[in-house]
Formats: C-alpha cells, structure tokens, sequence
C-alpha cells in the first residue's frame, strides 16, 4: 500500500520513552496535564474513538489512547514549549483518517447530522418530542443521559460519521496512529525560543 508521511506535536518525555521503551505510546497522564480540570471529558470521548477507531485500524496490546497526527507540514502543530514535533513516515495501512471538523460534534456530545438535511430533520424532531435547544447536548452527560438511553444511542451511533470524508483537505482531515517507534521518525523539531 505504500507510505505516507504524517506530523504529530507530543510531549518532549516522548524522546525517553522511545529511548527507554523502544515505542512511544500517549500516556492519561499527558493528557490530564494538557487539559486539566477538563481532561475526564476528554479522555471519556477518546477511549470512545479509541474503541471505534481500533474496528478500522486493530490498535496494538496496551495501546490506550490514539496519537493525533496531522496531513500536511503546512497545517501541522508547531513545537511549543516542553514538546516536539515528530515527521513520520507511516504504512498506510496503519493510519486511521478522520474529519476533525465533525470531531467537534463529539466534543459537544452534539448528533452528528448526515447532511444539512438529515441536521434540518434531526433539530425538528427534538423540538415535536418537546427539547429544546440545549437539550440536545444532554444526552451523552447532563439531566437527559440517564432518562432517554435510545436518544444517547442515536447520537453515539452518529459519531462514526468523522470517519467518513466528504471532503478532503489539509485542513479539516487528521490522522490518528496508534504508537510511535523509532524507524516511523523522519525527523523532530524542537521548540525554539
């Protein structure tokens, strides 16, 4: 299938673990450290896309938590302070592409509509059923979760529309890996102040 090359930015103590461990794999521990008082919201969302992702790419024993990559140098995330950013040369085959504008539908726990249309249909059947607006975000956590487990699968089930691309491009497009080991790395760039 060929290779393709990907950039993701991790945490500079990535280097030890790829020294050390001979593969470097994302830790909760970096992940609470990110995103704080916020980071249970997250990691609750990526053990879904863990779960869902591994059904298109199997991840690896001990893998928990995917490696968020970008396409494109031109879009990549640049080094910051305590980071790297790793080039990577990666078999095709182990890449898992999504749409990360329709991630933010996860983020905001939202239905992730099929189209405008499916969205149009979707908004006015809340409203008959007698939701409001906000209602909608509590489904997958809220007053609502607990109460209407059918409307929360519905927009689970939805969420596996970020793997379909409707329109590729450098900017909207990621990548997700599962593990970084040391013949994948073309390059690293450093923070420079």
């Amino acid at each position: 299938m060929g290779k393709i090359t990907i950039w993701t930015r991790q945490d500079i103590r990535s280097l030890e673990d790829l020294r050390a461990n001979g593969v470097y794999r994302v830790k909760r521990q970096y992940i609470e450290e990110q995103y704080g008082d916020i980071a249970e919201h997250y990691i609750k969302l990526y053990r879904w896309f863990t779960e869902t992702a591994s059904k298109i790419v199997p991840k690896p024993d001990g893998v928990c938590f995917p490696i968020w990559c970008s396409i494109s140098y031109e879009n990549m995330l640049r080094p910051i302070e305590n980071t790297v950013c790793y080039e990577l040369e990666v078999e095709k085959s182990q890449v898992i592409y999504f749409d990360g504008s329709k991630w933010d539908f996860v983020l905001n726990h939202r239905y992730l509509p099929k189209d405008e249309n499916d969205d149009r249909e979707y908004l006015e059947e809340m409203k008959k059923k007698g939701f409001k607006d906000i209602d909608i975000y509590s489904f997958i956590e809220g007053k609502y979760s607990y109460l209407y487990p059918l409307e929360k699968k519905r927009v689970m089930d939805s969420w596996f529309r970020i793997f379909e691309i409707d329109n590729w491009n450098i900017f909207t497009i990621q990548a997700n890996i599962w593990e970084i080991r040391p013949e994948m790395i073309k390059n690293i760039l450093y923070y420079e102040k």
